[in-house]
């Protein structure tokens, strides 16, 4: 073998041997983070025993946010992959053409968020809010409910003081007694129930034409990069949810579910599984469906930014929203499954 022959050789040796070292160390350097909320639902158990990062081989960087707008914002900054939002600030954002994908629909929302009316503040029905000061989220779910309540009882949105807070203000604020009412989620819904009464709660805002869902998005530029970790994200929550489902008793207050949970919402542990409850939680099989993402969620989230721009929230509506929906990542962990 002639000299130049054998540095060939060698030289391709050397570039398989640093392809073969260099491929695992790339992909054990994928690093995702992502956003979550305090929302007392199934994929909190994959997230407390390291499920994603196993499934996704990647280092995750779990950030808690307290609002919806506030994971959008981290997400149109480019600090958050992936990302956890209502129905209100998903339309509104999609409607602002931010670059994101929604990948996984959380569940319908039920009980799970409720309008509390502070003890002594003189509120039984939606009428009664005129001229009270109501804390809600700005751009949450618990906002557009909130404004799809006042529409339906014929409340003008001006004669009622909305308040800008975030669960964890809202909480405190009602305990001051300096609010007479909010509309939030739990923990902080748990909170406030303590010394106020639901008046209202999203089942039946939802019974009047408005319903709301919580989502997974994704940026379109780390899908794309990272298709693979997209899909084994989805098939994560996918299993969580389907072991819900298959045996939803069996997360009682002394499961390590319930458990997990309530160590990463803050909601108290007995009322874990009666939380659980408050949401309607799609399949897998249910979520690439026409229902859901195959294109039933491209047509909420239509209507929900109509609303949004109804009420002055956003300035236009798209003519069409479904870049912004995608049912390929859970269609492909069906067929990894």
């Amino acid at each position: 073998m002639s000299t130049i022959s054998r540095r060939i050789v060698l030289l391709s040796s050397a570039a398989l041997a640093g392809a073969a070292f260099l491929g695992p160390a790339l992909a054990d350097d994928l690093k995702i983070t992502i956003g979550y909320q305090t929302v007392v639902e199934p994929s909190k158990v994959p997230q407390a025993d390291g499920a994603y990062e196993k499934a996704t081989k990647a280092a995750i960087d779990w950030r808690k946010f307290d609002s919806g707008a506030d994971v959008i914002a981290a997400v149109a900054s480019g600090s958050v992959d992936i990302g956890y939002v209502g129905s209100s600030p998903l339309a509104a954002a999609a409607s602002r053409e931010l670059p994101i994908q929604t990948i996984f629909i959380v569940g319908l929302i039920g009980e799970s968020e409720a309008l509390v009316a502070r003890n002594g503040a003189g509120i039984e029905k939606i009428a009664d809010l005129a001229g009270k000061k109501v804390a809600v989220p700005f751009v949450s779910t618990t906002h557009y409910s909130l404004l799809a309540a006042l529409k339906h009882e014929g409340v003008d949105p001006k004669s009622v003081e909305i308040l800008n807070l975030r669960p964890p203000e809202i909480a405190a604020a009602f305990s001051r007694g300096d609010i007479d009412a909010a509309y939030v989620w739990d923990p902080a819904l748990g909170q406030i129930k303590t010394t106020g009464k639901v008046v209202l709660d999203s089942s039946k805002v939802a019974a009047w034409g408005a319903p709301t869902f919580d989502a997974w998005i994704v940026r379109t530029d780390f899908a794309e990069k990272n298709p693979e970790a997209v899909r084994d994200f989805v098939k994560v929550t996918g299993a969580a949810y389907a072991e819900f489902l298959a045996k939803p008793d069996a997360w009682s207050v002394s499961s390590p579910q319930a458990a997990a949970i309530a160590k990463l919402t803050g909601a108290k542990l007995e009322e874990v599984p009666q939380l659980l409850k408050g949401y309607v939680f799609p399949t897998l099989e249910e979520q690439a469906s026409d229902k859901f993402l195959g294109g039933g969620t491209v047509k909420a989230v239509e209507a929900t930014s109509a609303f949004l721009k109804e009420q002055g929230k956003i300035d236009a509506v798209l003519p069409d929203y479904s870049k912004y929906v995608s049912s390929k990542y859970v269609t492909q962990a069906l067929a990894s499954n």
